[in-house]
Protein backbone atom coordinates (compact mmCIF):
# COMPACT_ATOMS: atom_id res chain seq x y z
CA UNK A 1 0.00 0.00 0.00
CA UNK A 2 2.58 2.32 -1.11
CA UNK A 3 0.41 4.08 -3.22
CA UNK A 4 -1.38 7.51 -2.31
CA UNK A 5 -5.20 7.38 -0.87
CA UNK A 6 -7.69 8.24 -3.66
CA UNK A 7 -11.09 10.39 -2.23
CA UNK A 8 -13.75 7.74 -2.72
CA UNK A 9 -17.70 8.37 -2.21
CA UNK A 10 -18.73 4.16 -1.27
CA UNK A 11 -22.63 4.03 -1.24
CA UNK A 12 -22.45 1.87 1.91
CA UNK A 13 -20.03 1.70 4.16
CA UNK A 14 -19.99 -1.83 5.24
CA UNK A 15 -16.24 -2.82 6.31
CA UNK A 16 -17.12 -6.23 8.32
CA UNK A 17 -19.57 -6.78 11.30
CA UNK A 18 -21.17 -9.75 12.31
CA UNK A 19 -24.34 -10.77 10.89
CA UNK A 20 -27.63 -10.78 13.36
CA UNK A 21 -30.98 -12.65 13.18
CA UNK A 22 -32.97 -11.07 14.94
CA UNK A 23 -36.40 -12.44 16.09
CA UNK A 24 -38.96 -10.42 17.13
CA UNK A 25 -42.83 -11.49 17.64
CA UNK A 26 -45.80 -10.25 15.67
CA UNK A 27 -49.22 -9.27 16.88
CA UNK A 28 -50.87 -12.80 16.61
CA UNK A 29 -47.72 -14.21 18.19
CA UNK A 30 -46.12 -15.91 15.66
CA UNK A 31 -42.42 -15.57 14.61
CA UNK A 32 -40.61 -12.85 12.85
CA UNK A 33 -36.51 -13.55 11.66
CA UNK A 34 -34.69 -10.96 9.97
CA UNK A 35 -31.29 -11.02 9.36
CA UNK A 36 -28.83 -7.16 9.36
CA UNK A 37 -25.58 -6.28 10.32
CA UNK A 38 -25.28 -2.89 11.64
CA UNK A 39 -25.05 -3.86 15.21
CA UNK A 40 -22.15 -3.83 17.79
CA UNK A 41 -21.88 -4.43 21.55
CA UNK A 42 -20.56 -2.42 24.53
CA UNK A 43 -21.10 -4.88 27.52
CA UNK A 44 -24.58 -6.21 27.70
CA UNK A 45 -25.91 -3.21 25.42
CA UNK A 46 -26.34 -3.38 21.59
CA UNK A 47 -26.84 -0.55 19.32
CA UNK A 48 -28.87 -1.91 16.07
CA UNK A 49 -29.79 0.04 13.13
CA UNK A 50 -32.58 -1.08 11.45
CA UNK A 51 -35.18 0.20 8.34
CA UNK A 52 -37.71 2.09 10.44
CA UNK A 53 -40.54 -0.06 7.93
CA UNK A 54 -39.47 -3.20 8.58
CA UNK A 55 -41.19 -5.73 10.41
CA UNK A 56 -38.55 -5.90 12.86
CA UNK A 57 -38.80 -2.61 13.81
CA UNK A 58 -42.44 -2.21 14.06
CA UNK A 59 -42.36 -5.53 16.30
CA UNK A 60 -39.59 -4.21 18.60
CA UNK A 61 -41.34 -1.12 19.00
CA UNK A 62 -44.83 -2.76 19.88
CA UNK A 63 -43.59 -5.61 22.13
CA UNK A 64 -39.93 -3.68 23.41
CA UNK A 65 -38.15 -6.96 23.17
CA UNK A 66 -36.13 -9.18 20.21
CA UNK A 67 -33.27 -12.04 20.51
CA UNK A 68 -29.90 -11.64 18.50
CA UNK A 69 -29.14 -14.85 16.97
CA UNK A 70 -25.72 -14.63 16.27
CA UNK A 71 -24.82 -17.58 13.17
CA UNK A 72 -21.59 -18.79 12.35
CA UNK A 73 -20.22 -19.59 8.88
CA UNK A 74 -21.76 -22.84 8.99
CA UNK A 75 -25.42 -21.39 9.02
CA UNK A 76 -24.38 -18.82 6.41
CA UNK A 77 -27.41 -20.96 3.48
CA UNK A 78 -29.51 -20.73 6.27
CA UNK A 79 -29.19 -16.87 6.68
CA UNK A 80 -29.01 -16.10 2.54
CA UNK A 81 -32.39 -17.57 2.58
CA UNK A 82 -33.55 -14.91 4.50
CA UNK A 83 -31.91 -12.08 2.96
CA UNK A 84 -34.78 -10.64 0.20
CA UNK A 85 -37.76 -11.84 2.24
CA UNK A 86 -39.63 -9.83 4.59
CA UNK A 87 -42.41 -10.02 7.38
CA UNK A 88 -44.13 -6.88 6.33
CA UNK A 89 -47.51 -7.12 4.46
CA UNK A 90 -47.93 -5.02 1.85
CA UNK A 91 -44.17 -5.07 1.44
CA UNK A 92 -42.89 -1.45 1.92
CA UNK A 93 -41.90 0.27 -1.54
CA UNK A 94 -38.40 0.36 -0.49
CA UNK A 95 -37.98 -2.83 0.06
CA UNK A 96 -40.30 -3.59 -3.00
CA UNK A 97 -37.65 -1.51 -5.16
CA UNK A 98 -34.94 -3.74 -3.67
CA UNK A 99 -36.64 -7.10 -4.91
CA UNK A 100 -37.58 -7.84 -1.84
CA UNK A 101 -41.07 -10.49 -1.24
CA UNK A 102 -43.81 -11.24 2.12
CA UNK A 103 -43.06 -14.57 3.72
CA UNK A 104 -44.70 -14.70 7.21
CA UNK A 105 -42.78 -18.19 7.94
CA UNK A 106 -39.72 -17.30 8.04
CA UNK A 107 -37.97 -19.78 10.61
CA UNK A 108 -39.43 -22.91 8.48
CA UNK A 109 -38.30 -20.96 4.83
CA UNK A 110 -34.79 -20.36 6.54
CA UNK A 111 -34.60 -24.21 7.82
CA UNK A 112 -33.93 -23.26 11.45
CA UNK A 113 -35.55 -24.22 14.39
CA UNK A 114 -37.61 -21.83 16.85
CA UNK A 115 -37.18 -22.57 20.55
CA UNK A 116 -38.58 -20.61 23.51
CA UNK A 117 -36.80 -17.96 25.18
CA UNK A 118 -36.71 -17.29 28.85
CA UNK A 119 -36.95 -14.05 29.52
CA UNK A 120 -38.30 -12.91 26.29
CA UNK A 121 -41.63 -13.80 24.40
CA UNK A 122 -39.75 -14.08 20.94
CA UNK A 123 -38.50 -17.46 19.93
CA UNK A 124 -34.68 -18.38 19.70
CA UNK A 125 -32.66 -20.02 16.67
CA UNK A 126 -31.86 -22.74 17.85
CA UNK A 127 -28.90 -23.96 15.16
CA UNK A 128 -27.65 -20.52 15.88
CA UNK A 129 -24.34 -21.21 18.52
CA UNK A 130 -24.89 -17.48 20.45
CA UNK A 131 -28.83 -16.69 21.04
CA UNK A 132 -28.99 -13.16 23.54
CA UNK A 133 -32.49 -12.23 25.03
CA UNK A 134 -32.89 -8.69 25.38
CA UNK A 135 -35.16 -5.92 25.94
CA UNK A 136 -35.70 -2.22 24.57
CA UNK A 137 -33.25 0.35 26.21
CA UNK A 138 -34.02 3.06 24.47
CA UNK A 139 -34.96 3.91 20.22
CA UNK A 140 -33.27 6.71 18.30
CA UNK A 141 -34.01 8.12 15.05
CA UNK A 142 -31.37 8.38 12.34
CA UNK A 143 -30.85 11.39 10.28
CA UNK A 144 -32.64 13.58 12.00
CA UNK A 145 -30.60 16.39 10.03
CA UNK A 146 -31.56 15.77 7.01
CA UNK A 147 -35.39 16.63 5.51
CA UNK A 148 -34.90 14.35 2.77
CA UNK A 149 -34.04 10.94 4.36
CA UNK A 150 -35.60 11.53 8.36
CA UNK A 151 -37.52 8.78 9.47
CA UNK A 152 -36.55 6.26 7.21
CA UNK A 153 -33.64 4.37 9.88
CA UNK A 154 -33.86 3.48 13.42
CA UNK A 155 -31.43 2.70 15.71
CA UNK A 156 -32.05 0.43 19.01
CA UNK A 157 -30.19 0.21 22.45
CA UNK A 158 -31.04 -2.81 24.07
CA UNK A 159 -29.94 -4.41 26.98
CA UNK A 160 -29.23 -8.15 27.20
CA UNK A 161 -31.15 -10.44 29.37
CA UNK A 162 -30.01 -13.42 28.97
CA UNK A 163 -27.11 -15.15 27.09
CA UNK A 164 -27.27 -18.96 25.36
CA UNK A 165 -23.77 -20.19 24.05
CA UNK A 166 -23.32 -23.62 22.71
CA UNK A 167 -20.65 -25.77 24.87
CA UNK A 168 -18.76 -26.44 21.40
CA UNK A 169 -17.72 -22.38 21.64
CA UNK A 170 -16.88 -21.92 25.07
CA UNK A 171 -13.87 -22.29 26.81
CA UNK A 172 -12.35 -25.48 28.09
CA UNK A 173 -13.74 -25.53 31.51
CA UNK A 174 -14.57 -21.95 31.44
CA UNK A 175 -18.93 -21.63 30.72
CA UNK A 176 -18.57 -17.89 30.92
CA UNK A 177 -16.14 -17.37 28.61
CA UNK A 178 -16.40 -18.24 24.54
CA UNK A 179 -13.40 -19.53 22.95
CA UNK A 180 -12.04 -16.97 20.31
CA UNK A 181 -10.66 -19.70 18.41
CA UNK A 182 -13.26 -21.61 18.66
CA UNK A 183 -16.04 -18.99 17.60
CA UNK A 184 -16.32 -18.29 14.11
CA UNK A 185 -18.86 -16.28 13.34
CA UNK A 186 -20.27 -14.86 9.83
CA UNK A 187 -19.42 -11.88 8.63
CA UNK A 188 -20.61 -9.11 6.26
CA UNK A 189 -18.69 -7.04 4.01
CA UNK A 190 -19.98 -5.17 1.49
CA UNK A 191 -23.15 -7.18 1.11
CA UNK A 192 -20.97 -10.48 1.06
CA UNK A 193 -20.30 -13.39 3.18
CA UNK A 194 -16.85 -13.87 4.91
CA UNK A 195 -15.67 -15.27 8.08
CA UNK A 196 -12.59 -15.09 10.69
CA UNK A 197 -9.19 -16.11 9.51
CA UNK A 198 -6.57 -17.52 12.12
CA UNK A 199 -5.68 -14.79 14.85
CA UNK A 200 -3.40 -12.47 13.74
CA UNK A 201 -0.64 -11.31 16.44
CA UNK A 202 -0.87 -11.75 20.42
CA UNK A 203 -2.83 -8.75 21.49
CA UNK A 204 -2.09 -7.07 24.35
CA UNK A 205 -5.58 -6.10 25.28
CA UNK A 206 -5.86 -9.54 25.73
CA UNK A 207 -4.20 -9.42 28.95
CA UNK A 208 -6.39 -7.38 30.71
CA UNK A 209 -8.80 -9.97 32.15
CA UNK A 210 -12.36 -9.54 30.98
CA UNK A 211 -13.72 -9.96 34.23
CA UNK A 212 -12.89 -6.37 34.43
CA UNK A 213 -15.03 -5.28 31.90
CA UNK A 214 -18.29 -6.90 33.60
CA UNK A 215 -21.81 -4.44 34.09
CA UNK A 216 -24.47 -4.80 36.09
CA UNK A 217 -26.57 -5.20 33.53
CA UNK A 218 -24.94 -8.47 34.11
CA UNK A 219 -26.47 -8.96 37.92
CA UNK A 220 -29.67 -7.28 36.57
CA UNK A 221 -30.09 -9.71 34.13
CA UNK A 222 -30.15 -12.73 36.53
CA UNK A 223 -33.66 -11.44 38.22
CA UNK A 224 -35.37 -11.19 35.11
CA UNK A 225 -38.51 -13.28 34.41
CA UNK A 226 -40.65 -13.90 31.18
CA UNK A 227 -42.17 -10.86 30.17
CA UNK A 228 -45.05 -11.37 27.48
CA UNK A 229 -45.66 -9.17 25.12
Amino acid sequence: MNAPHIVSEPPILYFGTPVVLISSANEDGSANLAPMSSAFWLGWRCILGLNASSKTTENMIRTGQCVLNLPSVDNVAAVNRLACLTGSNPVPAVKLARGYTYEKRKFETAGLTAIPSLTVAPPRALECPVQMEAVVAARHDLLEDDDAARGKIVTFEVRVTRVHIHPDIAMDGVCNRVDPDKWRPLIMSFQRYYGLGEELHESTLAKIPEEIYRMPDIARSRTAELVKS
